[in-house]
C-alpha cells in the first residue's frame, strides 16, 4: 500500500526536484560559457597578466577611494560638530567598497582580454554581485534611517512611553523591509539566468500547488509573522514594557516577527512565540504609563494605633528618592479573629523603584512596630473565667491518690 504523503514530505519532494533542476541549469551554463581550449590558449598567450593587473588596480583604487572618503567624512563631522556622521558612514564601509570595486570593474571591462566564454561568466558574476551589493546597501540604509529617527527618543528615560512605542514599530518595520529586500534581490539575481527565465513558466504553473503545500507546512510560521505585524500596529506590548507572563516578572527585551524575549528579574530569559501575546492573557504594568502603585500588607493587634503608623509611613517615604511624591496611605483592609490587616499604599515612577520602595517600607514599618509597639504584634489570647482560674490554681486530687 502506498504511503500517504504529508505536507512536509510534499514540500521536501518539490524542493528536491526544483534543486535538481537548478543544479542541471548551472552545469549547462558552465558548459555553454566556457571552452577549455580557449582558456588554455589565453593562458599560453601571456595576455592574462594585463587583465589581472587591471582587476588588481581596480581593487586597489576602490580601497584607496574608500580611505579618502572616510577621511573627508571624518573632517566634515569634526567641522560641523556632527560626530554621528562618521559613525553612520562606518555602516557603509564594506558595502560601499564593494560597490566602488564593481563600478571600476565595469569601467575596465572593455580592456580585459578574456575569452568570450570566460568574459560571459565574468559579466554574470559582476551582475549578481551588483544586485547583492545594492540589496546590502539598501538594508544598511534602512537601518541607518531607523537609527537617525530613533536618536530623538530616549528609551532609558523615566517616562519613556512614546519612545517604547516608536522603538517597537521601527524594530518590526525594519525586519519586514529587510525580508522584502532579500526576497526581491534573490528573485532578480535568479532572473539574470536565461535558463531560469525559460523555466519560469513551469515554476509558475506549479506555484499554486507548492503554495498550498507550503501553507500547510509553514502554518505556524506564517501565523507568527502575521502576529508580529499585528503587535507592531496594535502594540499590546512594547520594548522595555514590564510584563508578568507565565507567573514570571520581567521586561520585554526583544521583539521579532516570530518570537519575544522577556528579561526576567533574575537575569533569566523567557522566549515565547509572538502568537502567545495575541492568544493568551498577560499583565502589562507599563501599558499606558510607567508609574505604578506598590502595596505592603502587615498584620497587627486590634489595639494598635493606626494613626501612628500613618505618620511613620509618611516619614519613611519623604526620606527616600524612590517615592515619586504622589501616594502614601495606610488603610485597614481586613481582619480575622486574631489580627487586623493593614495595607500601606505607596507610589513610584516605575516598577523597579516600586519594588525597592515596597521592600524598604515593609522593613521600616516592621522595625517601627517592633521597637515602639512590641506588645501590639500579632499574639494569641486565652481568657479564663473565675471557676477555671480556681481549678487551675488548686487542681483536684485524683480519687486513687493515697492519703498521708
Amino acid at each position: 500500500m502506498a504511503e500517504s504523503l504529508t505536507p512536509i514530505s510534499l514540500t521536501v519532494s518539490l524542493l528536491h526536484n526544483q534543486t535538481a533542476e537548478y543544479v542541471t541549469l548551472v552545469q549547462m551554463m558552465i558548459k555553454t560559457h566556457t571552452n577549455m581550449d580557449e582558456i588554455t590558449e589565453f593562458l599560453k598567450s601571456g595576455d592574462w597578466y594585463i587583465s589581472l593587473i587591471l582587476l588588481a588596480a581596480s581593487v586597489f583604487a576602490a580601497f584607496l577611494l574608500r580611505i579618502i572618503a572616510m577621511f573627508v567624512i571624518r573632517k566634515i563631522s569634526k567641522i560641523s560638530h556632527y560626530e554621528n556622521l562618521y559613525t553612520y558612514s562606518l555602516m557603509f564601509r564594506a558595502s560601499g567598497t564593494l560597490f566602488l570595486m564593481l563600478v571600476l570593474f565595469f569601467i575596465v571591462s572593455p580592456f580585459l582580454n578574456f575569452p568570450a566564454g570566460l568574459m560571459g561568466i565574468f559579466r554574470q558574476a559582476w551582475t549578481i554581485l551588483l544586485i547583492v551589493d545594492i540589496a546590502w546597501l539598501m538594508i544598511r540604509m534602512v537601518r541607518t534611517i531607523k537609527l537617525l529617527l530613533l536618536q530623538r527618543y530616549d528609551i532609558k528615560a523615566t517616562d519613556n512611553l512614546r519612545a517604547r512605542k516608536v522603538y517597537t514599530q521601527f524594530r518590526i518595520l525594519e525586519q519586514i523591509l529587510v525580508v522584502i529586500i532579500i526576497l526581491i534581490a534573490l528573485a532578480v539575481a535568479l532572473m539574470t539566468f536565461d535558463k531560469v527565465r525559460e523555466i519560469g513558466v513551469s515554476i509558475l504553473a506549479s506555484a499554486g500547488l507548492a503554495g498550498i503545500v507550503l501553507g500547510f507546512a509553514a502554518q505556524k510560521s506564517l501565523a507568527n509573522v502575521i502576529a508580529g505585524i499585528q503587535i507592531a500596529i496594535s502594540q499590546p506590548l512594547r520594548l522595555d514594557d514590564v510584563v508578568v507572563v507565565e507567573g514570571e516578572w520581567g521586561r520585554v527585551e526583544e521583539i521579532t516577527l516570530t518570537y519575544v524575549v522577556i528579561n526576567i528579574w533574575d537575569e533569566r530569559r523567557l522566549v515565547l512565540p509572538i502568537t502567545y501575546f495575541v492568544e493568551n492573557h498577560f499583565q502589562n504594568w507599563t501599558r499606558s504609563s510607567s508609574r505604578i502603585l506598590g502595596t505592603v500588607y502587615l498584620h497587627v493587634d486590634y489595639k494598635f494605633p493606626v494613626e501612628e503608623l500613618r505618620k511613620e509611613l509618611k516619614r519613611i517615604v519623604q526620606n527616600t528618592e524612590l517615592w515619586d511624591g504622589r501616594v502614601n496611605n495606610i488603610q485597614v483592609t481586613g481582619s480575622n479573629e486574631k489580627t487586623m490587616e493593614v495595607r500601606a499604599l505607596v507610589s513610584a515612577s516605575d516598577s523597579s523603584k516600586a519594588w525597592d520602595l515596597r521592600v524598604l517600607v515593609r522593613e521600616k514599618l516592621i522595625e517601627f512596630i517592633r521597637k515602639q509597639y512590641p506588645d501590639f504584634l500579632p499574639q494569641s489570647r486565652l481568657i479564663l473565667n473565675e471557676k477555671q482560674k480556681n481549678k487551675k490554681a488548686s487542681p483536684e486530687k485524683p480519687e486513687d491518690a493515697p492519703n498521708y
